[in-house]
């Protein structure tokens, strides 16, 4: 509502008014207290409240649990929606010594009039003023007994974001209400990535000629996603425009806020709140039909049930003409917030009410304002914090304030409006987001934002379709898009110039084939006109390109674009249709064969490490077998051959010796896949180096490329200038810019001597069309090391972007995309024999380990098995002492055993036998073990004889 610069100075003199109590008014033991309201009687939320707060003060003073022995009196005035009348009215109200007012109806004279309720300290309470500035602590006596319009505009984004629509146009009444309320919707898609793309506005007096121009210009842009925040007085008469516009047919979204749902329930047409509604209006759902509406929830209760029973009584049982809708039921907790609070209030400080006159609020020579009656409520303090700390359920459920002075559990119900009228189609609430399940069920449930696997029934859309409209159109305004195309000299088989600079096909190849091919797919006409950028004789910068599609030079950009970091930054990029990433081109030669190149996959050291190894594990094995297996026993110059046939046999697996003992199979088998690893190492790198070619540069890679020196090439105009200095750290001074195919021949054939380059770093796609001309000479050395890929670029949040990647996929998957590519581009065969370029010899730095696994192995055998013979031959000559004991006990061979050897003699003796034991048969050693045990009885049995004689 509009303001008077009369009234802001009055309200500016009243806010700076010094507070002095130079006189009193004090009642005790009161028997009445006065409460205002001030609404506009003839509107579809003044005809909701009027009953209402008469039902309500009804109530309130036929309770004797509240405000005992107290009436409590209703002083209202008519506003006419009018701000300067809701002013005047208001010091009419305020000279009554009310204690609070209930209202005022709209957002702007609630603005207006909370300058005057902050001076006099009256608590202002609304029913119906949704502006969600109103919250702010500028207006420290304003509170609501309704929904802010943040969580409704927050309801509508959720809404926004859940059907994928980026930009929404909104079209409200240019008021506080209107305004305010947008730009919270604004902020709210913002946090969802979207937009409003177009603000209109129209005033609170416009006529239909008004509107009808309004909505002629909304209808030539490219949203069909409109918001309608307005009043219910006049709400209708937008949709009557539309309608003639053909604005309500198929294609085009409506989302409207909670007055549609007022005017619908005051009417009788809406969902009612515990009774049928009286029908459906064939004039009025016409208009409406497939819109989405957004209605304030109140759960359902004994206590609402009731009320509307009463009302319905009241109006003569009359639901078309009882005016009834969500803001009766606020208005009716309006009046018990207010007499809870008093209740409280009276027993805090002792059934007194307090009134002082400001001595600077006086009356004007021949003023008939009667400024002198305004007084400060000296109490209005302690009743804004009894009104804070109101807590009991209502006809809307639990009426509560929160820290941000706004009700708890904001909800809302989403209704979709169809030929036989409105249906619920799910809920939201500030708890759990868009869902089919009523909040008062998800407020018993932990929190989860992203649970719920259907959040909204389907919906009828305008037109009677049940397919989701795509929410946009491109502008009627005539224009074709502006599409950017780059000059390029060079690579033309992807994007170049044709001959007719003045027709829409003054582009061709194969980026602009994909682009034609992918508009073709879509469900809707696209013009487009190509725009060719760059002079021709040198190729243009493709990310001032890129900037001229944010800037709105161009509404997007074809051609062969990379997509990078930087640029997804400034502007969307359809799906990949081909992949890019950079690859390192280098020059190569044939290496020319030799009768030792077999030598060549291994080095010297490498080769005589095997050599040994192949010794080695030869004497192990004959070692680990020579007593128990007689393949690797017999004279000495056949085990020497053996040993050596064993060994160099074992790289064919040809060995015709079997092992037979536990450690030599352990130590074969390991050695045997040494030898596996070996001969297929030794079979690829000797395939390699027969085979390919050798670089002439000694780049094998991009190490090796940052660790050089020398110059580098790199196509003009591409990002990959960028790359190498920004990512790589490349100095600016080694890079050496190329255009045509014939400089890139050039500048590698001179070297880095010549004045050439030693590699060019480029987009693999322009590597293989240089490979087709120069596929001898030149090679890619490496791995492709990025991963981008080529797209076309739109301006942020164009819908063009997602529907075009669409028809990009579609190509990809009926084959045509590839068909396109092998149109302009021929399959280019030795680009994809990069992977033995620069062959190195195999070394023993990349075998030491298995090396030293098949040595520790060997080691830990022969460390067994040699315990294992101290053990036997400890046992063995244990038996022979006791042997030679039993002999020398016997008459006959004392004499023989008179005689003892030296201890060194001795020592060697047994080393000798230790030898000469290892040197027999396992099987001799075992026979002879068992004709010692024969014979030591054999002597033991002797001697028991003979001392038997002797004692004869």
């Amino acid at each position: 509502m509009g303001r008077s610069p009369l009234l802001f100075l009055l309200l500016i003199y009243l806010s700076l008014a010094t507070i002095t109590k130079s006189q009193t008014t004090s009642t005790q033991n009161i028997t009445s207290i006065n409460i205002g309201a001030l609404y506009t009687y003839n509107s579809v939320i003044g005809r909701a409240a009027k009953l209402a707060i008469e039902m309500a003060l009804e109530d309130v003073n036929s309770d004797p649990t509240i405000l005992p022995g107290i009436k409590l009196n209703l002083v209202s005035q008519d506003t006419k929606c009018s701000g300067f009348l809701a002013t005047v009215e208001a010091l009419q109200v305020l000279e009554k010594n009310v204690v609070a007012i209930i209202g005022p109806q709209s957002s702007g004279g609630s603005h207006i009039l909370s300058h005057v309720a902050n001076s006099l300290q009256v608590p202002l309470l609304s029913f119906s003023a949704t502006d969600p500035t109103l919250s702010s602590l500028e207006f420290p006596y304003f509170l609501r007994a309704t929904q802010s319009d943040q969580f409704q505009m927050r309801a509508i984004a959720d809404i926004v974001e859940f059907f994928q629509w980026r930009e929404v146009t909104a079209i409200y009444v240019d008021d506080d209400y209107g305004r305010n309320g947008i730009a919270a919707l604004g902020d709210e898609l913002a946090l969802r990535r979207a937009k409003i793309s177009y603000k209109a506005g129209f005033g609170q007096a416009a006529d239909l000629t008004e509107i009808t121009d309004l909505l002629i210009r909304v209808n030539l842009l490219e949203s069909r996603v409109f918001v309608l925040h307005v009043n219910p007085d006049s709400g209708l008469n937008v949709f009557s425009v539309a309608q003639k516009l053909h604005m309500t047919e198929s294609g085009y979204v409506w989302i409207v806020t909670d007055w549609l749902a007022a005017v619908l329930d005051s009417k009788g047409y809406g969902l009612g709140y515990g009774y049928e509604s009286v029908g459906a209006n064939p004039k009025v759902f016409n208009l409406i039909q497939g819109s989405i509406v957004l209605r304030w929830h109140t759960p359902d209760s004994d206590l609402r049930l009731k009320f509307v029973s009463r009302w319905r009584n009241k109006t003569g049982n009359t639901d078309s003409k009882s005016g009834l809708n969500a803001y009766s039921l606020y208005a009716y907790d309006s009046v018990w917030i207010v007499a809870h609070a008093i209740d409280q209030y009276l027993k805090t400080n002792g059934n007194s009410v307090d009134f002082s006159i400001d001595p600077k609020l006086h009356d004007v020579n021949g003023s008939t304002l009667h400024l002198a009656m305004l007084k400060i409520f000296n109490g209005g303090k302690g009743l804004l914090q009894d009104l804070l700390s109101t807590n009991f359920t209502g006809v809307t459920g639990q009426v509560q304030f929160g820290p941000s002075r706004d009700l708890i559990q904001p909800a809302y119900d989403i209704i979709n409006v169809v030929s036989t009228g409105p249906r619920l189609i799910g809920y939201w609430s500030n708890y759990s987001g868009l869902s089919v399940v009523s909040p008062e069920i998800l407020y018993q449930k932990p929190q989860n934002l992203s649970g719920q696997t259907r959040k909204l029934y389907d919906v009828v859309w305008p037109g009677g379709t049940a397919q989701q409209p795509r929410g946009w159109v491109f502008p009627n305004n005539g224009q074709p898009l502006r599409i950017g195309v780059p000059n390029k000299v060079s690579f033309r088989q992807f994007v170049s110039s044709g001959s007719d600079s003045e027709s829409n096909n003054n582009a061709s190849g194969f980026c602009i084939d994909v682009f034609n091919a992918a508009i073709k797919l879509l469900p809707y006409p696209v013009p487009c006109s190509f725009v060719l950028i760059g002079n021709g004789t040198s190729n243009p910068i493709y990310d001032d390109i890129i900037n001229m599609v944010a800037q709105n030079k161009l509404d997007a950009a074809v051609g062969d674009i990379a997509i990078v970091k930087n640029r997804t930054k400034i502007v969307d990029f359809t799906q990949p249709y081909t992949g890019a990433g950079l690859v390192i081109l280098a020059p190569v030669k044939h290496q020319s064969s030799s009768a030792w190149a077999f030598l060549k996959p291994f080095t010297l050291p490498m080769w005589c490490v095997i050599g040994a190894f192949f010794l080695l594990v030869g004497i192990v094995v004959w070692i680990l077998e020579h007593r128990t297996n007689e393949e690797f026993r017999g004279p000495p110059r056949e085990q020497l051959a053996t040993i050596f046939w064993f060994s160099f046999s074992t790289m064919f697996f040809a060995h015709r010796q079997n092992t037979v003992s536990v450690l030599g199979r352990f130590v074969l088998i390991v050695w045997l896949f040494v030898v596996l690893i070996i001969t297929s190492s030794y079979t690829a790198s000797l395939t390699s180096i027969l085979t390919i070619q050798q670089l002439t540069t000694g780049i094998t890679g991009l190490d090796s490329l940052i660790a050089s020196h020398d110059p580098i090439g790199y196509q003009v105009g591409k990002f990959t200038k960028n790359y190498l200095i920004e990512e790589l750290n490349i100095p600016e001074s080694r890079l050496v810019p190329l255009n045509t195919i014939e400089e890139y021949a050039d500048a590698l054939m001179r070297g880095p001597q010549g004045g050439g380059v030693t590699a060019i770093v480029d987009e693999k796609p322009y590597v293989d069309l240089f490979l087709l001309t120069y596929c001898d000479n030149y090679r890619i050395v490496g791995q492709e090391f990025t991963r981008e890929g080529w797209g076309f670029a739109f301006q942020r949040d164009s819908p063009l972007a997602v529907d075009l990647s669409t028809a990009i996929l579609t190509l990809s998957e009926n084959g045509e995309l590839q068909r396109i590519h092998d149109q302009h581009l021929t399959s280019n065969e030795c680009s994809a024999e990069d992977t033995g370029i620069g062959a190195n010899r195999l070394s023993l730095s990349s075998f030491w380990g298995l090396f030293l696994i098949s040595g520790i192995v060997c080691f830990l055998a022969l460390i067994i098995y040699f315990i294992m013979i101290c053990i036997q031959f400890k046992k063995h000559y244990k038996n022979d002492s006791d042997t030679r004991e039993d002999q020398a006990t016997h008459p006959e061979n004392r004499l023989q055993c008179g005689k003892q050897q030296p201890r060194q003699l001795a020592s060697f003796s047994s080393f000798k036998e230790l030898i000469e034991m290892w040197n027999t048969k396992e099987e001799d050693i075992r026979k002879k073990r068992q004709n010692s045990g024969e014979m030591s009885r054999k002597y033991s049995g002797n001697g028991s004889l003979t001392s038997q004689h002797s004692m004869d």
